[in-house]
């Protein structure tokens, strides 16, 4: 079984799964087209099932949901995750803070063109104890707290901004172009189908801005030497 249908499975225990969106993420649909669409600074590219003329939005069910909380792969920090988090959890050094509360992880991750690129990265413990042999598995955050919201928040990872979108940088004609799409990694109950992405318009507009200075941040953490990628 893989991990998407895994986690497909367990969210059926609590969230009714539209079958088509199901089928959708375990590649079963083979009439999906790209549909991008430039919000600011940022071009999203959002899956288009042709089949069933509809694309495919979302929307955040919290505080109903905390899947993408209590079921984490790995936090990747920028360095001004190092610096913010490490304050707040009161450490004098972000020496210290990154000795005690992080490890190194490195991991694949299919590019855009469906090559493979090598990360490395700073990544938040998720839990005390945790080990590079963790790094990927889902684990609940330890800073989840009983009523499903961060006790780091408003001074969580950046990368926890994100969900459930990834995002990439693109050279066109000089110049770096952010792009994002969905994660779909079967754990969120918040996409669903629709026949235009009016509906969305609004959270596109407030992520633009949260996805773009992530990436700007990010970048300066790979100059700075605290994360690398490179293609395989």
């Amino acid at each position: 079984m893989s991990q998407i249908e895994e986690s497909l499975n367990l969210l059926e225990k609590n969230w009714q799964v539209d079958p088509i969106l199901k089928d959708f993420m375990l590649g079963k649909r083979t009439d999906v087209t790209d549909h991008p669409v430039k919000v600011k600074d940022v071009v999203f590219h959002i899956p288009y099932i042709m089949g069933e003329k509809k694309f495919i939005l979302w929307k955040c069910y919290w505080p109903d949901c905390h899947n993408c909380c209590e079921r984490q792969g790995r936090l990747p920090l920028t360095s001004d995750d190092l610096i913010t988090i490490g304050r707040g959890l009161k450490y004098q050094k972000t020496s210290d803070f990154v000795k005690n509360e992080t490890l190194i992880a490195t991991w694949k991750e299919s590019g855009p063109s469906g090559n493979e690129i090598l990360m490395t990265s700073v990544n938040l413990k998720r839990k005390k104890d945790e080990t590079e042999a963790d790094d990927g598995t889902h684990i609940s955050c330890r800073f989840l707290d009983s009523s499903g919201a961060c006790s780091m928040h408003p001074n969580r990872p950046g990368v926890c901004y994100l969900y459930p979108f990834s995002t990439w940088l693109e050279n066109e004609k000089g110049h770096a172009r952010v792009h994002s799409t969905f994660q779909f990694t079967g754990d969120c109950p918040g996409f669903y189908l629709a026949e235009s992405i009016d509906p969305m318009k609004e959270v596109l507009r407030d992520y633009s801005g949260i996805i773009y200075d992530y990436n700007m941040k990010y970048t300066r953490t790979t100059r700075e030497g605290f994360s690398t990628s490179s293609f395989v």
